[in-house]
């Protein structure tokens, strides 16, 4: 059996790069081409992979992250796109991949955390790993007749648009003092290039740029960037069109009074912590969504 090589932090070479996208395309049809040559791909996105003959055909991706817990910074590397090439699966290149990250980082951060989708759940456990549910705020609306205020709409396929987001998000206040992310702009400009292109809105006056999506009578809420503290209870009024009757944040607020919560609904990410040391991750919180790896 021919050697498999390791690489990492190689997105400037052009034929792995390439290689690595296309395996992201064959197993989540998601292409990180486009968000490398706009210039979103930073230094904090880290591709660690086993290479073939000039392919990848195995990968653990670290992203560097600052949490915000209880007001103090946490540093944290967050895993994400978890992948091997069919050919080469049940041969345990992820986990010794996702051991040499674990290995090189465990003295640089206060924690590891991960989403997983439903098949692995008994994987992430035998490094360390434990699961933690997540909460959901949400709020009930009876802004019968409302008319939203004036938004001019974004378009995250356009390269000057994506520009005024990136400017709008280095300059950002996180979200929240309870349970925030920070130095994460390029996981967000990856979500306006490839998801949520067609939701994202300028609020001029108030100077504020949120990412939003009516689903039926529902509001999803997914991100709100501005310079300064936003009043998010004051925005929702803003916001919030006619026959809206709930309104769903992901993410954590920083004021909860007013706000429901309820454990977040099951879906194919659950999140699975490691910490280091003595550091915690809160239980009924809500990870930023336009931060998930």
């Amino acid at each position: 059996m021919q050697e498999l090589f390791f690489v990492k932090d190689y997105k400037q070479n052009d034929s792995l790069r390439k290689s690595f996208s296309e395996l992201a395309v064959n197993i989540f049809g998601i292409s990180f081409e486009d968000w490398y040559v706009k210039g979103f791909w930073n230094e904090r996105y880290i591709p660690y992979s086993f290479c073939d003959n000039g392919q990848i055909v195995a990968n653990v991706s670290v992203n560097l992250v600052d949490l915000i817990v209880a007001g103090k910074l946490k540093k944290a590397v967050q895993i994400g796109t978890v992948m091997t090439h069919q050919d080469y699966r049940d041969r345990g290149l992820a986990r010794s991949l996702l051991e040499k990250v674990l290995a090189e980082f465990e003295n640089k951060v206060d924690l590891f955390y991960l989403f997983a989708n439903h098949k692995v759940l008994e994987f992430y456990p035998k490094f360390g790993f434990n699961r933690v549910e997540e909460a959901e705020y949400f709020i009930y609306s009876d802004n019968a007749g409302a008319l939203p205020g004036k938004m001019r709409k974004l378009d995250g396929k356009d390269l000057r648009d994506l520009q005024f987001i990136l400017d709008f998000a280095i300059k950002r206040k996180s979200l929240s003092q309870v349970f925030s992310t920070e130095q994460t702009s390029g996981i967000l400009l990856f979500y306006c290039l490839n998801v949520f292109h067609d939701n994202i809105y300028l609020l001029e006056e108030e100077e504020v740029i949120i990412i939003c999506e009516k689903d039926g009578n529902k509001l999803h809420l997914y991100d709100v960037i501005a310079s300064y503290a936003v009043d998010i209870e004051k925005l929702l009024v803003k916001i919030t069109a006619s026959g809206t009757t709930e309104i769903i944040l992901h993410f954590t607020p920083e004021n909860l009074s007013g706000l429901l919560s309820r454990k977040a609904a099951e879906t194919d990410d659950v999140l699975f912590v490691k910490v280091t040391g003595e550091s915690i991750y809160p239980e009924g919180v809500k990870h930023p969504v336009m931060a998930k790896a």
